[in-house]
């Protein structure tokens, strides 16, 4: 079991980005042609390159052929959404900017800058850091392990919100799964006004679904016999009752 000092709660800006290249669906091209939205036609290479797959007609193609090569000529946006409905689902956003290179049927993306964007601030990551990285190990399981913790198990939610300060609770009128990787989970506790996020770390990394189900039941035990907090408050029907 790795010493709880070795690893980091939560994953590094590079392993973010790698997880939502992974899980991302779609991805929105800024380029001299405009702004077009392409659902299921990226993949990603070992390398972190973002290869995407346009018909042989398409404008992004002729302006990818036509643009000075070592010249920024688009901006890809990928958007990491939450599979559990949640106010604010848009966890994250990635942008990189770059240009294509025509290859092999598909345009192959080279970027020269990478940002992203989650709860905790903006941050540019590195190219190389970017490469090195790989996605978090749960990522392209991470929609199917949250929608079914939510639909088939709220009593396992609402027992995890034991191990949440009191004050984070104050207020909320529900609470819901946002987010599951190997270093923790995180719950949105959503309020009448606003919403909050809360992280629980778990004692190890977890690298496959095994491992997260151990580290789960470690988290309920854990629940089972911490202090309950107060009650959610029910959001009223009514003003006056």
């Amino acid at each position: 079991m790795a010493d709880r000092h070795t690893w980091t709660a939560a994953p590094a800006a590079a392993e973010h980005a790698r997880s939502v290249l992974a899980a991302a669906w779609s991805c929105s091209v800024t380029a001299e042609g405009g702004r077009e939205e392409f659902v299921g036609a990226h993949t990603v290479a070992a390398d972190g390159r973002v290869l995407l797959h346009v018909p042989e007609d398409s404008a992004l193609l002729a302006a990818a052929i036509c643009s000075p090569r070592g010249e920024p000529s688009a901006v890809l946006e990928f958007a990491d959404v939450a599979p559990v409905p949640v106010r604010n689902r848009i966890r994250a956003r990635l942008w990189l900017a770059g240009w294509f290179v025509p290859e092999d049927g598909h345009l192959s993306f080279r970027p020269t800058r990478a940002v992203l964007r989650r709860s905790g601030g903006t941050v540019v990551v590195g190219l190389d850091e970017l490469a090195d990285a790989e996605p978090d190990p749960l990522a392209l399981a991470e929609a199917q392990l949250l929608t079914h913790l939510a639909d088939a198990h709220p009593d396992a939610v609402e027992r995890l919100t034991r191990l949440v300060e009191p004050d984070s609770l104050h207020g909320a009128v529900r609470v819901q799964p946002l987010a599951v990787d190997r270093h923790g989970l995180t719950l949105r506790i959503e309020r009448l006004r606003g919403n909050g996020d809360v992280r629980l770390p778990f004692h190890a990394p977890a690298d496959d679904v095994s491992q997260l189900t151990e580290r789960m039941h470690v988290l309920l035990t854990q629940a089972s016999v911490a202090a309950c907090p107060r009650p959610l408050q029910r959001q009223r029907t009514d003003r006056d009752g």
